[in-house]
């Protein structure tokens, strides 16, 4: 796998940063790489773990808060 111009870690989603990672780790498991581009490739897959752990995080938040609601608002009559 070759280190082309990628788009930015920051302005990917959640699906396109896992998607990335999985081919990361396959390339650096076939091996065959240069030192260079081996460590080019890890640094990468370490930006687009945080990346997913991020979005993982602000879904987490934004779950929490809807079932916060839920719990917080009023009961109807049953």
């Amino acid at each position: 796998m070759s280190t082309p111009q990628r788009p930015d870690v920051g302005g990917l989603d959640y699906e396109q940063a896992r998607d990335e990672l999985t081919e990361v780790v396959r390339a650096l498991e076939v091996g065959g790489l240069s030192l260079d581009e081996s460590v080019a490739l890890w640094e990468r897959g370490e930006a687009l773990a945080r990346r997913c752990e991020e979005q993982l995080a602000g879904a987490r938040t934004r779950v929490e808060a809807v079932l916060d609601r839920a719990d917080t608002a009023t009961p109807t009559d049953s």
